[in-house]
C-alpha cells in the first residue's frame, strides 16, 4: 500500500524558491519516506547511522564543499554543529535555489538552529501524520480547504457541488486509527495497539529523555498519560502541576515539550477586538487521535462511540484535519479558540489572506439551533468572512446567509 503525500507538491516548490528546505515533525510521520520523492541523483544522509554521521558531522565545511549542491540529511538534529557549516555552504552561492534538504524531530537545537542559523535561507515544512484526504488518496482534488483561499466565494457557492471523499464508515476508521503512517501500511489492530504502545516507549524513554536529560522521566510519563484526559480541554497548569505534584512552572514546560516535540496541539484562545468577557488560557489536544484512543484505553471503535471523551477526540481530529490540510498548500495563518464567560464558544477561529473563518465542531448530523448561537453572534461581531460548521450530516448545508454546514467526509 503506498499513499502519496501532500507536501510532496509544496516540498518541490520550496526547492524552487529556497537554497534549502527543512521538513520537520513527530517521529514516525514519514519525513525519510518524503526523502525519497527526491531525484535520484540526490545524495541522502541518515545523521541516526554511525556512519553517516561521521562522514558529514566530522568536518562539515569539507562535507558540504565536497557536496555542494542535491543533499538531503536526515535527523539533521543529531547534529547540531552541521547547521553553522550549512549556512556558509549556501551563502558561497546564495542565489542558487533547491540544493539542500534536511529533515528532523523537534529539539531545541534543530528549531534555533532553523529559525536562527539559517533564517532567510531555509523554508519550513511540517511534516504531520497522514491527513484524511490523504489516506482517502484525494488530496490533490477539489476541496472546501482550497476553494476557502477564493475570497470571491460566498458561504453557499464554497459548498456548491462539493463531493464527499469517502462515506461516514471509512471517516470513523481514520478517527478511531489516527494518521501515523505504519499502521495503515501494516493492516490488523493487534499491530496498531502494539506499535503505539512501543511508539510510546520510543517517545519517552529515547527522544524526550536524549533532548531533555535533566527531566523527571517519571513524572513526564504520568504528564503523558494524563495528556490523554485534558484533550479538548481549557488548560489549568495549577490543576495540572498539582496532579503531578510539581511547580506551575514545571508544568508548564511539560506541555512547551509536548507542544514542540509535535505530540499536542497548543490552540491559543483568541484575543482580538474582544468586547466580552473571553476565557484568556489555552486548550490544546493531542495530535493524533490514534495516540490519544491508545493513552484512553479504548479497544475498538465501538468503545470509542460511547466513550465520555468522544466527541472531544472528535473535535481535536477535525481540527487537526483542517489545519493539516491548510500546512500542505503551504497557507500563513493563525489560528485559536474562542470563548466567553457566559459559555458561547467557536471552536477554531482562522486568521489568512482567506479572511477570518469560524469554525464549531459538532459530532452530530442534526445540529440544534443552540448549536449555532456562539459562531453566529461571532462572526457578526468579529466581522468574520463566514463560519462552517463541521458535523456528521449526510449533505452540505447553508444554515444562514454566511454560515454554512458541512459533513466531516467532505472536508
Amino acid at each position: 500500500m503506498v499513499m502519496r503525500r501532500a507536501a510532496e507538491v509544496l516540498l518541490q516548490s520550496y526547492l524552487e524558491t529556497f537554497p534549502c528546505v527543512a521538513v520537520i515533525g513527530v517521529r514516525q510521520c514519514g519525513k525519510t519516506t518524503l526523502l525519497k520523492t527526491l531525484p535520484k541523483n540526490w545524495k541522502h544522509y541518515d545523521l541516526e547511522r554511525i556512519a553517516d554521521h561521521d562522514i558529514v558531522a566530522r568536518d562539515a565545511d569539507t562535507f558540504f564543499r565536497v557536496n555542494p549542491r542535491q543533499v538531503a540529511l536526515d535527523e539533521a538534529q543529531l547534529a547540531p554543529a552541521v547547521f553553522p557549516a550549512l549556512r556558509v555552504a549556501i551563502d558561497e552561492h546564495r542565489h542558487e535555489k533547491g540544493r539542500y534538504v534536511i529533515t528532523g524531530s523537534s529539539s531545541p537545537e534543530l528549531m534555533r538552529s532553523v529559525s536562527e542559523t539559517l533564517a532567510g535561507r531555509v523554508g519550513v515544512i511540517e511534516l504531520p501524520p497522514f491527513s484524511w484526504s490523504e489516506v482517502t488518496e484525494s488530496s490533490a482534488r477539489d476541496s472546501l480547504i482550497r476553494r476557502l483561499l477564493n475570497r470571491k466565494l460566498s458561504a453557499p457557492t464554497l459548498i456548491e457541488d462539493l463531493k464527499p471523499r469517502a462515506d461516514l464508515r471509512l471517516a470513523n476508521d481514520y478517527w478511531f486509527r489516527g494518521g501515523f503512517p505504519e499502521p495503515w501500511l501494516n493492516e490488523g489492530g493487534e499491530f496498531r495497539k502494539r506499535w503505539v504502545e512501543q511508539y510510546l516507549q520510543a517517545y519517552l524513554y529515547r527522544d524526550v529523555k536524549r533532548l531533555f536529560p535533566g527531566i523527571d522521566e517519571i513524572r513526564f510519563r504520568r504528564f503523558v498519560e494524563m495528556l490523554g484526559g485534558l484533550s479538548g480541554r481549557i488548560l489549568n497548569f495549577a490543576d495540572a502541576a498539582r496532579a503531578l505534584a510539581v511547580s506551575q512552572p514545571t508544568a508548564r514546560d511539560y506541555f512547551e515539550i509536548a507542544h514542540g516535540t509535535f505530540i499536542w496541539r497548543r490552540i491559543p484562545a483568541y484575543s482580538r477586538n474582544v468586547m466580552k468577557r473571553a476565557v484568556k488560557h489555552p486548550r490544546g489536544y493531542l495530535r493524533d487521535s490514534g495516540l490519544l484512543h491508545t493513552l484512553l484505553h479504548i479497544p475498538d471503535l465501538d468503545a470509542l462511540l460511547s466513550h465520555p471523551q468522544a466527541g472531544a477526540s472528535w473535535e481535536g481530529m477535525v481540527v487537526e484535519e483542517i489545519l493539516r490540510q491548510l500546512d500542505a498548500l503551504g497557507i500563513g495563518y493563525e489560528y485559536s479558540y474562542y470563548r466567553t464567560g457566559g459559555g458561547a464558544e467557536v471552536d477554531l477561529v482562522l486568521d489568512g489572506d482567506f479572511g477570518r473563518v469560524a469554525i464549531e465542531i459538532k459530532r452530530t448530523s442534526s445540529p440544534a439551533a443552540s448549536d449555532l448561537r456562539g459562531i453566529r453572534d461571532f462572526v457578526r461581531e468579529q466581522k468574520a468572512r463566514l463560519g462552517i460548521v463541521i458535523n456528521t450530516d449526510a449533505a452540505t448545508r447553508v444554515y444562514e446567509e454566511k454560515i454554512v454546514g458541512l459533513p466531516f467526509n467532505y472536508l
